[in-house]
Formats: C-alpha cells, structure tokens, sequence
C-alpha cells in the first residue's frame, strides 16, 4: 500500500467508554479484511512508564516482551490481534518529554529555540510513524488516554491535527463518547456527546465518526441529531451499545458495516474477509452452561465502595479463554486478602471455591492473608495458581508450614526475617539503594527450562522443554533454602536455563498447586490459552 493510514481513537464526556476495546476491535477486524494492523497507545501521564502508577488509581501494568511497563491497553490490543507488541506500541507525556530534553541537550534542534509546540507534538508524530514502519503496517490506530476537554492530552490532540493537515486523504479521527439514559427521565440525551464534538472541535479536529457508547443501541432520531448537530452524515454515527462480554463488541461492529466505512473512506477495498474464529470464540462463550467457581485473592480491586477490576485484568481474561476453551463458564470471585487477617476463619469459605489463584502484588499489606488462604488450599486439596507474588507467597507457606522455618518469609515484607526464602536479587541492590525504582526490575521475555515429568511439564506438553515467559519483579526464590524445601517435597519445575533462577514451583501430591515466577497470564490470546491456565482450569473443572 503508497501511504499508511493513520486513526486516531479520542474518547468524549467521561472516561472508562471503551476505547481500548474500539481499537482492539477495530483493528481486529481490519485485520480480517487483510490488512497489517498495529496499535498505539498514548498516556497523558507525565510517568514515563506505566510501572510507578498505582493499580488501584490506573490499572493492571502490562509487559511487553521487549520489557516496558505498559497501560492494560497494549494487552488488549496483543490478545485482539493475536501478536506480540513492543515499546513502540506505547508512549506517554513523560516518556515524549524525555526526548525532546535528551535531544535539546544533545544539540539536535542545532541551536534553535526548543518549545512546546511544535516540537512535543512532532516528537508525538515521529514516534507514530515510527511504529508503523517497524511493524510494517498499513493501518496504525491510535488510542489518546484520557478525555476530550483535558488539558493533559491537548498536545496529542494538536498531533491528530497536525497529521490531519498534513496528510488529509491517509488521517482519521474516531470520536468514541457516551449517550446517558437518566433513569427519571427515560430518554437517551445527545447533549453531552454534543458538546464533546464541539470541544473537539476548538482543537481543531472534526471526528470523522463517532461510537456512540450507551446502554441501549442508537435509534434513528437520536442518530439524525447528532449528524446534524455534529456536523457529519448519520451513516457516521455508530452504536456501541452495552455487551456483557468484550468480545462480543468486533462483531456488533462488524453487522453495522463499521470497518467498512473506514476503508472507504480512505479509499480502500477488502482484500477478504475472516471473521471465522471469532464468531466460534462468541459461540462457544454463549453456549458454555457448565460454571467453574474461580477465586481471585487480591488487594488492588477494592476503591471505595467500588471493585476495580483492571487491576487484574489479564488474569481475568487468561482465566477466561482457558475455560471457555474447557467449555465452561467462569464464576469470578473477587476475595480481599486483608479480610483473611482480620478474620482468619474466612479460609474456611474457600471450601466453596473449585479453584483459587493469588496473582500479581508489592509489599507487606495483606500478605499474610494470603499465606493464610494458601496454607488452607494447600491443606484441603484445593487447585491453586500463584502468579508472581503468589509463587512467593506459596513458597513462604511451605517454609513456615512444612519446613518448619517458622518465621520463614520475603525481605520486601520482613527485611529482619532470619529465613528470607524470598530475597531480593543480587544486582537489584544497587538499584534500590539509589532509590532507582522505576524501569529497574527485570522485566520482559526470559528463557525458562522446564523440568520433565512435572505438573508445569505436562502442561505445556513434551515437546516445550524451554519456553519464554514475560516476567515483572525485584525479589527472587533464595537458592539458599533450596536443598532444604526439596528435602521436604516442594517441586522446582521451572528454573533459568543456566539452573540459577527458580522460575515455577509445585506440589506433587496435590490435584493442582503451581506457582510461576513469571507471568503467563500477559501472553494468554483468545486463539491461544495459556497451558497453564488450561491445565489449571481442567483440575478446577474436575474438583466441581
């Protein structure tokens, strides 16, 4: 294809509209139609990454395979598109701030005066075009955080306009807003969306089309004012209605002729069309009647009287895939590790549960809950998956419980602990010691060697005897205690190739206990669970 073409997805009205899942969808299916898609994301964080943000406040962290701390977005994308994504998949305020300063110190502007504009929204643009010439795609979307009207994200709105202007026939811009329902009044309002156009207007952009996001679909009226008062046809104006499941969204997008009208407007045709996997995707979520009872022990969901669930949101979906690929339905339980330490007699709950994962997590707070939740799933034969944190914390049950090193526990938690069987890694020392946190933790694709004849073995299958796992993390199994937690039957069934890291762990005379160092939740797709949610899935499906 001559010239790229560029979309640009901005959102209107309020935040948490979708569009994550817009670009997700919309590259989906423009993929189907035979085109190289790729998607960015820009963040109006002055964060450099995505690694210091609270997950309580913006999220799960996602990583990509080359190793950066991403927004949940970029995972989004890769289990859309079925691909791995990199660093150039993703920027934010920080991050663009950074280099013009690095540029201007370096003398690139040669001498002139460096300014915010236009210099922030031309190093915006050349990181644009840059992503779309090392993926080698013809359609790059681009996701602009934050809400229309901010005064964080006006200088990516300034690079929108600029390519526009720049490239006219190869630029579009996507106005994703929100059609609230007042429930005493009983209609869908327009007027909100309205006024998002027009603030979007006042910086220089007309939306080429607009997703209408409301609990119930777009009538004709409705669709009828907003072209008029929007100034654009109504054949531009789209539903995005309310769906109880993400994946559901490409198709509802697809009936109404949306990636079509993208590709004739930019004077494109389809070169085919495969929608087959995904509709088989909808059908099998649709028709799994079958439940597995999932418990997710967590502490970055609770704001408020409020759950977050982004904090855990590729746990969440990995989980999914996994059972729907099974054929069955899962129930997610959000369960709160600090109510187990007010209330120690709660784990008897677990009972209930077919199966229990303790994912991702930072620091002491609600760490013995979960230790305590462990030792019970442990005990009572209940499949469990820990997940980073959750290996370690397993680790430290086995040690106090098992091993008997009574106050066995992790230098993050307990830094006078006189068993740290979890430590903090060698060359990670330095780093803290100069309170160089961000960007520091080893993060992004490892090797991991996975020993035969082993639960983690079986579950990736005989022929993966090393595989590449993304991983988040500071502190490490201590090989210290390794001989000792051995004797007493825990299982390392994944280490670095060289033997020195140990990546998983598991107990043999239980229906399923595996821990992973890494996370493999962040490479789970639709088309392709991950084997150790599958695997963990089936000893759930088993125990029900």
């Amino acid at each position: 294809m001559k010239n790229k073409k560029y979309i640009f997805v901005i959102g209107g009205v309020l935040s948490g509209l979708g569009k994550g899942i817009a670009v997700s969808s919309i590259g989906m299916l423009l993929k189907s139609r035979g085109f190289r898609v790729t998607a960015l994301k820009i963040d109006p964080y002055v964060n450099v990454d995505a690694g210091t943000m609270n997950p309580t406040e913006h999220g799960e962290v996602f990583v990509t395979q080359d190793g950066l701390e991403t927004d949940q977005d970029i995972g989004n994308y890769e289990r859309f598109f079925n691909t791995d994504l990199t660093r150039d998949n993703y920027m934010t305020t920080g991050a663009v701030y950074q280099s013009v300063i690095e540029k201007e110190r370096n003398l690139e502007y040669k001498g002139r005066c460096v300014e915010v504009v236009p210099h922030i929204p031309e190093e915006v643009i050349r990181r644009i075009k840059l992503a779309g010439q090392k993926t080698k795609s013809d359609i790059i979307l681009i996701e602009i955080g934050g809400t229309v009207g901010e005064y964080q994200n006006l200088l990516f709105l300034e690079a929108a306009r600029m390519m526009k202007l720049e490239m006219p026939e190869d630029v579009q811009h996507i106005l994703v807003s929100y059609l609230p329902i007042p429930s005493k009044i009983g209609e869908m309002k327009t007027k909100p969306t309205q006024y998002a156009v027009r603030t979007l207007n006042s910086a220089g952009i007309q939306p080429d089309f607009l997703l209408c996001r409301s609990e119930k679909p777009l009538d004709k009226p409705r669709s009828e004012k907003l072209a008029t008062f929007c100034n654009m046809s109504s054949s531009c104006v789209f539903s995005a209605v309310d769906v109880d499941n993400i994946y559901k969204v490409p198709l509802n997008f697809d009936k109404d002729k949306l990636p079509d009208r993208i590709l004739k407007k930019f004077n494109l045709k389809p070169r085919g069309k495969n929608l087959r996997f995904w509709k088989q995707l909808v059908n099998k979520m649709t028709v799994a009647k079958k439940k597995v009872r999932i418990g997710i022990v967590g502490k970055y969901f609770a704001t408020g009287n409020f759950t977050l669930a982004d904090s855990y949101i590729s746990v969440i979906e990995a989980i999914r895939h996994a059972a729907w690929s099974e054929g069955y339905q899962p129930e997610l339980i959000w369960l709160n590790s600090e109510e187990y330490e007010k209330n120690p007699a709660l784990v008897s709950d677990l009972k209930s549960y077919d199966g229990v994962i303790v994912p991702q997590g930072w620091g002491s707070r609600g760490s013995e809950g979960k230790i305590s939740v462990i030792k019970f799933l442990r005990e009572k034969k209940i499949p469990y998956l820990g997940l980073c944190y959750g290996m370690q914390m397993a680790v430290i049950e086995f040690a106090r419980n098992v091993a008997g090193l009574k106050k066995a526990n992790s230098l993050e938690s307990d830094p006078n602990t006189p068993h740290p069987v979890i430590y903090i890694m060698p060359e990670q020392e330095k780093y803290l010691a100069k309170k160089q946190y961000g960007g520091t933790i080893r993060l992004g694709d490892w090797p991991c060697r996975i020993k035969p004849k082993t639960r983690t073995a079986q579950a990736y299958g005989p022929m993966s005897k090393v595989v590449q796992e993304r991983h988040r993390h500071r502190y490490e199994f201590n090989n210290t205690y390794r001989k000792k937690l051995e004797s007493k039957g825990l299982v390392i069934s994944g280490t670095s190739p060289d033997g020195k890291l140990v990546e998983a762990i598991e107990l043999p005379d239980h229906p399923f206990f595996v821990g992973s160092q890494f996370h493999p939740e962040y490479q789970s797709r639709p088309e392709k669970p991950h084997p150790l949610f599958v695997e963990f899935v089936k000893a759930s499906t088993k125990k029900s």
